[in-house]
């Protein structure tokens, strides 16, 4: 079984839309939990009429982690609540997931917006995963793929981290299995984040922050000053 864990702070917006795209999916060996992060919208009433699990969250890596301790399944699915994707996405994940004998991977992007900068950026998001996935694994919590065993024995996303936890997570993975990025399948992007801050600065902070990671550590002060909850334009 396939443990879908999608952590959610008001996501009433864009719940509804992952959701139905998970429910249309080709692939139905899943289970589906949302851990909640004390909302004030229609969020868990939404999880509740789809059917989901529900788990007090927090902080992604803490709603991440929550849902993997009562999640049933032995290959976990992180998503972030705004994704979407094709009905056979599963399927085919799941299908190369298991050929490639991976224990870890991650998605390419494709942005859900037609403006230029967004595309480009993400398509330099994609080569910079595509380089270093043999190297320094590089993904995204939008998507992440990973065996419950090597979650159990990464002991989690490390939660003291406030920026790019994902990243440690898939780092730290290399020494337990395999971590490949993902080649028959996409997730669409949401691009609220750049519609709603600076698209330059933004970048930016993304282009530092591996390179803060390599200089100074695991970042656990929100120095590059990221706004964790977005709203939802």
């Amino acid at each position: 079984m396939l443990s879908i864990v999608i952590p959610a702070y008001n996501e009433e917006k864009y719940l509804p839309n992952l959701l139905n795209c998970i429910k249309n999916q080709t692939y139905k060996d899943y289970e589906i939990i949302v851990a909640d992060a004390n909302s004030a919208d229609r969020t868990k009433q939404i999880a509740k009429k789809y059917g989901c699990r529900i788990v007090k969250g927090g902080m992604p890596a803490v709603g991440r982690n929550k849902g993997a301790r009562i999640a049933k399944g032995d290959i976990l699915l992180f998503l972030d609540a705004d994704v979407q994707f094709d009905k056979d996405f599963l399927e085919n994940a799941v299908n190369e997931y298991s050929i490639r004998r991976l224990e870890i991977a991650g998605c390419y992007l494709n942005p859900d917006s037609k403006n230029a900068f967004d595309k480009l950026g993400h398509a330099v998001l994609n080569l910079w995963f595509f380089i270093m996935q043999y190297v320094w694994p590089h993904t995204v919590g939008q998507c992440i793929f990973s065996k419950k065993t090597i979650h159990k024995k990464l002991n989690g996303f490390d939660e003291t981290i406030l920026f790019a936890e994902d990243n440690d997570y898939v780092n730290r993975s290399r020494q337990f299995g395999k971590f490949r990025i993902l080649n028959s399948v996409r997730v669409i992007s949401s691009t609220r984040r750049f519609r709603c801050e600076n698209r330059l600065m933004l970048a930016l902070k993304y282009l530092l922050c591996p390179f803060y990671r390599i200089v100074f550590g695991e970042i656990r002060t929100n120095i590059f000053k990221y706004r964790m909850k977005v709203p939802h334009k």
